[in-house]
């Protein structure tokens, strides 16, 4: 009897060991991930099963109930709940298509990579395994994504011992000759440490600060400078016309995050300023579930949240190049970054507001799983945070 209940509880302590370190902001260590498969198979029992998605993913996103509690500037219970019920959608997803027949679970768990890649599940498909696909399969693109698809398909069989083993020298071998993502030619991407006040504190002398900061970062060699999200704070005619009278004098482009507020809401955007003026470049795909993104408000008659535009916009012209922009959460899921490859733009472009994530790897493994995705396609990256 003891060795019935030993089993499934080494396989989800197990599972929340896995969530941990793959998901610990470092890259390399993104493959340690692939042990959910495994784990997920050998599960002998539908509930078994779900509680090991239940334990990864829940240890994957260990930060989400703290940083909350942050955002909000509240107690841990309001993080917590959503923690939970972020939760619900992968633990659902692989509880149904969890099967002891060991016949069709290979194609049973492709279906299940593939619901949590796209929308609805995909909006809370963080911390899927595929991600990897960039630290074993650098420069492979979309044969690299075949290929960890197919080891995650793989792993989930009677021979994942094999399967594991060759995704393992993978892994050795481009741990030996990893190289980060290149910087496109002519940008710098400017990490800040303005905490809360970015976006919040919108006065004349924070636009100064923030020109004087893209004047010390745009030299000869680089006349493209990337700033945070929300770095404007609230896109307005003025605040176009101070940018726009900054730069009237050089030959710099500034990308800098802003909201677009109107009667219904707001977008949260990608700007591009020039002296010969500003343009929405990019508006976001997929906010934030629940704290941005408030479907729920249309059917009550109520306005205000973040607008998501879903499939829109997936690259979009900067000069003579053509860039895959991801703002904040779109790092953490699968089918932006994948809708943008589509296209096969000339870089990615990566801004983030970081503040309220202090004291979790939530920045670092977005910045990690960016990384990868960069890697798997051989894309430069620009990157900029503020924290």
């Amino acid at each position: 009897m003891c060795r019935d209940y030993l089993r499934p509880v080494l396989l989800i302590f197990a599972s929340i060991a896995v969530g941990v370190v793959g998901w610990s902001g470092y890259m390399l260590l993104l493959p340690v991930a692939l042990g959910f498969p495994v784990l997920w198979s050998i599960a002998q029992t539908r509930s078994v099963a779900a509680l090991v998605s239940a334990g990864y993913f829940l240890a994957a996103s260990r930060g989400l109930p703290q940083g909350v509690a942050a955002f909000y500037s509240s107690d841990i219970w309001p993080g917590l709940l959503l923690w939970l019920c972020a939760s619900l959608s992968f633990v659902t997803v692989h509880t149904v298509f969890w099967t002891i027949n060991a016949r069709t679970r290979p194609f049973r768990y492709f279906l299940a990579v593939v619901v949590m890649s796209i929308p609805p599940f995909g909006i809370t498909g963080w911390a899927h395994p595929v991600t990897a696909a960039g630290v074993l399969f650098p420069g492979w693109g979309w044969w690299g994504l075949g290929l960890m698809t197919a080891g995650l398909a793989g792993l989930v069989t009677r021979i994942w011992p094999a399967v594991a083993i060759a995704l393992t020298g993978f892994w050795l071998w481009s741990a030996a000759t990893w190289t980060d993502p290149k910087i496109p030619d002519g940008w710098r991407g400017v990490d800040l440490e303005l905490g809360v006040s970015l976006g919040r504190e919108a006065g004349l002398q924070r636009q100064r600060d923030m020109i004087a900061t893209v004047r010390g970062a745009a030299t000869d060699s680089a006349r493209f400078v990337a700033l945070p999200e929300s770095a404007l704070g609230f896109w307005t005619p003025t605040v176009e016309r101070v940018w726009t009278g900054a730069l009237r004098d050089g030959a710099a482009t500034v990308i800098a995050g802003a909201a677009l507020l109107d009667a219904g809401g707001y977008d949260n955007v990608l700007v591009a300023i020039d002296r010969k003026g500003g343009r929405i470049l990019y508006r976001e795909r997929m906010p934030v579930p629940g704290s941005m993104w408030q479907p729920w408000r249309s059917w009550f008659g109520e306005s205000g949240g973040t607008r998501a535009d879903f499939f829109a916009n997936p690259v979009v012209s900067i000069d003579a190049s053509r860039a895959a922009p991801l703002i904040c959460y779109e790092q953490l899921i699968v089918w932006p970054v994948l809708q943008s490859m589509l296209h096969d733009p000339d870089f990615i472009i990566a801004v983030g507001n970081g503040w309220w994530t202090e004291g979790t790897s939530i920045v670092a493994i977005q910045r990690a799983a960016t990384a990868a995705w960069a890697r798997l396609f051989a894309k430069p990256l620009v990157i900029t945070f503020n924290t």
